[in-house]
């Protein structure tokens, strides 16, 4: 479905992304590593267009996405949900659900779609009209996803969703991810909390300094614990 090869990301004379190859296969949850200032963040804005490709390809069902807008990728059927969710804080939960699907080029039953997601997210339906802004972390993150889940994505792209949020809220998004896999999208987070993402997704990349330096399926016989005091310096 995704396959990003030889990827680079400069900012002036700092590079950020160095040559990052990783592939998503469609149904698959995939995830990307590693710690703050990795490369993470800026590996998924240059694939959502928000930033300038140095060097390597995007392509996304086998069409390349490198000189596309963003809102062009978004209709081709990819959707972020960034750092810090981005919510319209003086909206309500509904209006910021309505804004999700703007890029839809199909908009009919956009009712039927919200009640969809209220029975995916019931604490949405109870704050359905309180404003963004007076929502717990992990009530505006649970928005957030939703929010991206109005374009109709085939691949549902997350950067840090459990960051900042209690353990006990860590724990519900991790199992979000999986139910939102169930119901057909396929799903690429970035996460510090790397120990969880080894357990939950199919395949996982370890980003250092900006670049690969390993990778992992879910059934290999590595030690994700090893792996992540080998790679990341972190005892789990």
């Amino acid at each position: 479905m995704l396959e990003i090869e030889n990827l680079t990301v400069r900012y002036g004379n700092i590079t950020a992304v160095k040559s990052v190859s990783l592939k998503v296969n469609e149904g698959e949850i995939v995830a990307l590593i590693g710690p703050n200032g990795a490369g993470k963040t800026s590996t998924f804005a240059a694939m959502m267009g928000l930033v300038g490709i140095a060097d390597g390809s995007v392509v996304y069902q086998e069409r390349k996405l490198n000189r596309l807008s963003t809102e062009r990728i978004v209709r081709q059927g990819i959707t972020l949900v960034p750092e810090h969710r981005r919510l319209f804080k003086d909206l309500t939960v509904r209006e910021n659900l309505r804004i999700g699907a703007t890029a839809r080029a199909n908009k009919a039953n956009m009712h039927q779609e919200i009640e969809n997601l209220f029975e995916l997210f019931p604490i949405l339906r109870q704050r359905s009209e309180q404003k963004a802004g007076y929502l717990s972390g992990g009530e505006a993150q649970q928005l957030a996803i939703a929010r991206a889940v109005m374009s109709s994505p085939r691949l549902l792209v997350l950067d840090e969703p459990t960051l900042g949020l209690a353990p006990l809220l860590v724990n519900a998004i991790f199992e979000l991810i999986q139910t939102l896999r169930e119901r057909g999208f396929t799903i690429l987070f970035a996460e510090q909390n790397a120990y969880k993402a080894l357990q939950t997704a199919d395949r996982t990349y370890i980003l250092r300094h900006g670049s690969i330096v390993a990778e992992r399926d879910r059934g290999s016989s590595a030690d994700a614990a090893s792996l992540i005091q080998t790679y990341l310096g972190v005892q789990v």
